[in-house]
């Protein structure tokens, strides 16, 4: 009989039991503490068969508001995009789905290749000559990034944009507390990072200077001037987080001499699927090379002069240098990154330019529409599909209404910025039909009085 999961009989637990030499759970788990220890039973349903586990599962599932069946103009980190049907047909064979970390390139040379097309296509968009892969996701290559800073530098203070998604700037925080960083924030103004307060906090302490582009509020960053403002400091470094799509149009924060750039693919061929999992990128330029995170694929040729992938730089990894490693990444994020790669192949150069400017027209004409049913967009600065949206009641309530018409509504500034509440965070992607954002426009005016 074949079982969709795997059930625990007493026997089971016996027999378990006698293999490793306990005679009871209780003997098992003598070791830890009894005061830690659940002393009650679980507050789990009784079992039931597979088919009314399935549907009971079933039905909950379906409470859910799915990007199917709804409309949204939630991106706030995570958007729906465009996903090319060749994706999936890609990523669901088996030699792809089941890989390990490929540390035999002889029997690997697919799953190489593959990485290292991610690798190249990285280094286009950023404009960065080295790329990795196996990031977790955007904001944990962030915080990979402001250790390397520090470790490189040997400074331990790091300024780093409140314009910079949140729940980044809480891995950052996370990840630097062993290390004894020191994390200080700089304030926005009309939503771009305050270049006066950046200037007043940069002295020879800091180990480097964090900003997002397009920032979380959607704004374009002025990152000439923050790279000037740099340019007087040694070794400060210039860290970018950066919306890979958004670079089809925008000049690649390579150009402007950042020293790091790091983000998020899941805008290319990865589903929104709850948040995760994503697949995080990290570039930078050939003297940081031996101190990145993760994995780097090479190319080279055998005895034969045949072309071959292989993985290089591995003295970096905690398997070869355990304590000292520059990160204790570890998970293979192939998988993802794969999808993002086929994804951005099937697009193409050309289709990934059109894609970011369809992407910029149509958040204009959202903006333009909402305007006219007399709404005030509170930022006035370039931006690229989102844009912040005043609204006059709790962003919450406003979407609970939207929903039940089928559309899921902007990110509720007010969660993660007091200051703003009372203010929606609207993404507007290239699949949004104009029906789909005048309804919205009409739907929002009528919630709004």
């Amino acid at each position: 009989m074949e079982f969709r999961y795997l059930p625990m009989t007493e026997e089971d637990k016996k027999e378990m039991l006698d293999v490793i030499g306990a005679a009871s759970t209780e003997e098992l788990f003598s070791d830890i503490p009894k005061e830690v220890r659940l002393t009650e039973e679980l507050k789990l349903k009784k079992p039931t068969s597979e088919y009314e586990l399935k549907k009971e599962l079933t039905n909950m599932a379906n409470k859910n508001a799915n990007l199917k069946e709804y409309t949204s103009f939630l991106g706030a980190g995570v958007y729906d995009h465009y996903i090319p049907s060749v994706v999936d047909h890609v990523i669901s064979r088996s030699e792809f789905y089941t890989a390990y970390t490929p540390y035999q390139p002889e029997i690997s040379q697919g799953e190489l290749q593959a990485i290292f097309e991610f690798q190249t296509m990285i280094s286009e968009l950023t404009g960065l000559p080295v790329a990795n892969s196996s990031m977790y996701d955007g904001g944990t290559a962030l915080g990979e990034a402001v250790n390397l800073s520090a470790a490189h530098t040997r400074r331990k203070k790091v300024l780093i944009s409140k314009t910079v998604h949140p729940e980044s700037r809480a891995v950052v925080e996370t990840y630097t507390r062993g290390q004894g960083i020191e994390i200080v924030e700089i304030d926005h103004k009309n939503g771009v990072t305050d270049i006066e307060q950046l200037k007043e906090q940069l002295d020879d302490s800091i180990a480097s200077v964090v900003v997002q582009y397009p920032n979380f509020f959607g704004q374009i960053e002025p990152l000439k001037e923050i790279q000037e403002l740099l340019q007087n400091q040694k070794k400060t470094m210039f860290i970018v987080s950066s919306n890979p799509l958004a670079l089809g149009y925008l000049t690649p924060p390579g150009e402007f001499g950042a020293d790091i750039v790091v983000g998020d693919t899941q805008v290319f061929g990865i589903p929104a699927q709850f948040g995760g999992p994503h697949c995080g990128y990290f570039s930078t330029t050939e003297k940081l090379m031996r101190k990145v995170p993760g994995r780097l694929v090479g190319q080279t040729t055998d005895e034969d002069g045949t072309r071959g992938f292989v993985l290089t730089l591995q003295a970096r990894e905690q398997h070869i240098r355990r304590e000292k490693a520059t990160s204790n990444i570890c998970s293979n994020q192939a998988l993802n990154a794969l999808a993002s790669s086929v994804a951005l192949s099937s697009i193409g150069k050309h289709g990934l330019k059109k894609m970011a400017t369809l992407n910029m027209q149509k958040a204009r004409y959202a903006k333009k529409k909402l305007e006219e049913a007399g709404f005030e967009i509170a930022f006035t600065g370039p931006f690229f599909n989102e844009f912040v949206l005043k609204v006059s009641q709790p962003v919450s309530a406003i979407n609970e209404k939207l929903i039940e018409k089928g559309i899921i509504g902007g990110y509720d500034l007010g969660l993660a910025y007091p200051e703003l509440s009372e203010h929606m965070l609207v993404a507007v992607t290239e699949i949004r039909t104009k029906a789909e954002i005048d309804t919205f426009v009409k739907e929002l005016g009528d919630i709004h009085g």
